[in-house]
């Protein structure tokens, strides 16, 4: 399928980790119309042949298939206990305890391997850049190439390497922050700022920044991009796998505001505030090292239906979403690139 193929379908599924993005998220996206991009951030290879071929059996459109790429080391040993001791008391209270904190690179070369295999639509790539060489791999067997970038220079390294297609990732994205240097404190750029830095280079450009109706499909559209990468919009679906604790919390009017923060994993995502976001203002910058060490700890907290402790991943217009079946928020999120 073409790169026009898949840019004729002007609303993207933004590939949410950690089970939100499911199966049948997916289906019923790629169905209304839109393109939906699986998650294979903390999924296995095996796992992610198995949720291709699951999707390959239920819908014939495209698919594409996000990967994390390896991170640097950038934390020590004395600062992530330092921070086990500032979490220590939480998990207790909350009948848990904290992990082991491990450096993996997430399988990343085997769900390269499945992916050259499965050879999906397309592949898109997030936290950094993949070889040269993986890029060609992919391109072999007739996959398009996505890279995540949140500023310029980001840009043109992307295009480097070999991307076809430039997800341009604005602060007012929810969950992950895409920066490429772990260490480097993410920008400020909005939506329109970066599709006018990015859309000169020669690569389309798919824009993300927590657009969660048609007006801001529309507006993204108008400012340049090639189409509109949506997460946050997801949300509420029936379909996401969205938590119990996370669905009621985008609900309740006493969380108020979101923030950019590495208290969870240890790389700055957006949430909303709570109590850890506000305990972990000076957490270390260390993913996945954090990321393990406090799993645990959150899944208790979801478990409990205890808000305050689990990451609340949303984009900054999050308090416009609405819970509804996923075709029909497709439909509508379409209808701005009509």
């Amino acid at each position: 399928m073409s790169i026009a193929d898949l840019l004729a379908r002007k609303v993207w599924l933004a590939p949410m980790a950690g089970g939100v993005t499911t199966v049948d998220l997916a289906v019923a996206v790629g169905d209304a119309g839109a393109m939906p991009v699986l998650a294979a951030g903390y999924l296995s290879a095996d796992a992610v042949t198995a949720e291709l071929a699951s999707y390959r059996q239920r819908s014939t459109a495209p698919v594409g298939v996000n990967v994390f790429t390896p991170q640097p080391p950038t934390v020590s040993s004395e600062q992530l206990r330092r921070y086990s001791e500032l979490l220590a008391p939480v998990a207790e209270r909350l009948g848990s305890r904290l992990g082991e904190p491990v450096h993996d690179d997430d399988e990343y070369s085997g769900k390269i391997d499945a992916l050259v295999e499965a050879s999906p639509e397309l592949v898109t790539f997030t936290f950094g850049l993949p070889s040269e060489q993986d890029v060609a791999r992919l391109h072999n067997v007739d996959v398009t190439v996505g890279i995540t970038v949140t500023c310029v220079e980001e840009g043109r390294r992307a295009l480097e390497v070999g991307a076809d297609v430039l997800i341009a990732q604005a602060a007012s994205a929810g969950g992950h922050r895409s920066t490429h240097d772990p260490l480097r404190k993410p920008g400020r750029e909005t939506v329109a700022e970066l599709l006018y830095g990015l859309t000169p280079l020669d690569a389309p450009v798919v824009v993300a920044g927590g657009i969660v109706d048609a007006v801001g499909v529309e507006a993204a559209l108008w400012g340049g991009a090639a189409a509109v990468s949506c997460g946050t919009a997801f949300l509420l679906a029936e379909e996401a796998g969205t938590s119990g604790v996370h669905r009621q919390a985008l609900q309740d009017a006493r969380f108020s505001s979101t923030v950019v923060t590495r208290a969870f994993t240890g790389r700055p995502a957006r949430a909303l505030s709570n109590a850890w976001t506000r305990l972990g203002v000076d957490a270390p910058a260390g993913y996945p090292d954090v990321h393990w060490l406090t799993r645990d700890l959150r899944r208790a907290a979801a478990h409990h239906c205890n808000p305050d402790w689990v990451h609340l991943w949303a984009g900054e217009r999050w308090q416009d979403i609405r819970a509804a079946p996923a075709a029909a928020i497709a439909d509508h999120l379409l209808s701005g690139g009509r």
